[in-house]
């Protein structure tokens, strides 16, 4: 009797035509058997717990049905909206993506060996040795062995940790939601209020400070949020809820955080005086500088992507070049903080709000600074004694919204000389002295804002009455935007680090 098992003999090839059927079959049953997704949030808890059930307990359909939280409701002219429960709009998506990651997951775990439906022992499997005796190896495994040098365990190990990062940031970045591709090669639709909750996340142990979507439409299923609790992370917010990464490079809290234009960066300043911009996939950070001030306000030129702008703690703004890593250009104002920068059209103005408030006078509130020369356009665009925390541009028309401490929406004018609107007044909501968000939705047809009683209120843009309020918080609620590819979809953050998605 032999004591060498052969790879290629012919008993175990026909062992294996015989069971090939077998395997096939059961194949087929686990993919016959597809099933439903089941939320469950209740009032108070941070995790959320997700069951598994056959899909003929849940009816015909296949969608993510959530149970209601009492305290979560939507208000629509002071009558509550309480529906009993909420589904996701994008059921069908929905039940092909599961079905389509159901598939893969079968599928490769048939396929480890290049042949799905191999049953063949190969010289990695775990099998039982007989004492002195030792298992054959063939000739050309044993000439591949020896020419390849034995690495280090310690080598082995680093190696595989810098692969496994990598192909987790690939996937991050080249993955496209199912739910966001058909909307792709169309215009935006209008903009639909949200009622449902659809995702509670609650990773960050301080007040969620900004959150922003990543601007390439392909990728825009991903979340930036930027905390006090000196983390920025990135989560999927459109397929499945969880925080994709978490960066740590800062000693205190992150006050901003942008985007790159590519989607492939972060850029984030903080109250340790520190810039970063960091590599989404690797964590790495391609740029560091350490400032003379605080940083409360970072943004991109919206047509040069390699320049910024950053104010903070300063009478000063700057302007950074990332190619040269230097400052181009210093903007001077005679003031303590800045809140705030947006950039105009085409970039070469831009305003900065700041803290430049006394009772007789107003002036420096907002400024209007050239960009290029560095020069103050104007300051005496808003005359009354209130801070304004935020501003946005309006995506068609050439507006643009401060949101100030007096507890409304104020409108201007984007050209010279940047007139306020005295027609058209948001108020409703309430500020108190957060940094409260505002943004319009991506057709401009609703202005968007958090408030300090932790509501959202959606105003109509050419009417500027209240269209709806959503109680999403018991905290303060300082940022609310719209998804820019998925309509009706809106991230919502906290002064208590919770982050919530609804639809």
């Amino acid at each position: 009797m032999s004591l060498v098992a052969y790879e290629d003999s012919d008993s175990e090839t026909e062992t294996e035509k015989a069971e090939a059927p077998n395997a096939s079959g059961r194949q087929t049953n686990q993919l016959s058997s597809p099933v439903s997704c089941v939320q469950h949030f209740a009032p108070g808890n941070t995790k959320s717990t997700r069951e598994m059930h056959p899909a003929g307990s849940t009816g015909r359909s296949s969608s993510t049905v959530c149970e209601d939280p009492p305290e979560l409701y939507a208000q629509n002219n002071n009558t509550d909206l309480a529906p009993p429960c909420w589904q996701r709009v994008y059921s069908a998506h929905a039940a092909s993506s599961v079905a389509y990651r159901n598939y893969e997951q079968a599928s490769s775990s048939s396929t480890n060996s290049g042949n799905g439906l191999s049953q063949k022992r190969t010289h990695k499997d775990s099998t039982a040795t007989i004492k002195g005796i030792r298992p054959y190896i063939p000739k050309r495994l044993r000439q591949e062995n020896s020419s390849k040098p034995e690495k280090e365990p310690e080598q082995r190990g680093s190696s595989d940790c810098d692969v496994e990062l990598r192909v987790s940031g690939e996937q991050t970045w080249r993955k496209t939601s199912e739910l966001i591709k058909p909307y792709l090669g169309s215009k935006y639709k209008v903009t639909e209020v949200p009622k449902s909750l659809i995702f509670y996340m609650s990773k960050h142990s301080g007040p969620v400070n900004e959150i922003q979507w990543c601007p390439v439409r392909e990728q825009s299923h991903m979340l930036l949020s930027a905390s006090m609790d000196k983390t920025v992370k990135v989560w999927d917010a459109v397929d499945t809820g969880c925080c994709l990464k978490t960066y740590s490079c800062h000693s205190c809290a992150v006050r901003a955080a942008q985007w790159s234009s590519c989607g492939r960066r972060i850029l984030s300043g903080g109250f340790d005086s520190m810039l970063h911009l960091t590599d989404v996939e690797t964590g790495k950070q391609i740029f560091s500088s350490k400032t003379e001030f605080r940083i409360s306000a970072l943004k991109f030129h919206p047509t040069e992507s390699n320049v910024f702008i950053c104010g903070g703690f300063s009478p000063e703004v700057k302007a950074w070049d990332l190619r040269t890593s230097k400052v181009l250009r210093v903007y001077k104002a005679a003031v303590q903080q800045t809140l705030d920068i947006l950039f105009l059209p085409e970039g070469r103005e831009f305003l900065t709000s700041t803290d430049a408030v006394s009772r007789d006078s107003a002036d420096r509130t907002i400024i209007a600074w050239d960009f290029q020369s560095a020069a103050k356009i104007s300051n005496q665009i808003f005359h009354e004694r209130y801070t304004c925390p935020s501003l946005t541009l309006h995506p068609k028309e050439s507006v643009f919204v401060a949101q100030t401490n007096g507890n409304y929406l104020a409108l201007f004018s984007a050209q010279r000389p940047y007139r306020i609107n005295k027609k058209k007044r948001y108020e409703g909501h309430k500020v108190e002295g957060f940094a409260v968000g505002c943004e319009f939705s991506p057709d401009g047809t609703l202005l968007v804002t958090g408030s300090s009683d932790g509501k959202v209120f959606f105003y109509n843009y050419h009417t500027s009455r209240i269209i709806r309020t959503l109680s999403a918080h018991k905290e303060a609620c300082v940022n609310a935007i719209f998804h820019p590819v998925l309509p009706s979809l809106l991230a919502t953050c906290d002064w208590a680090g919770e982050i919530k998605i609804w639809q």
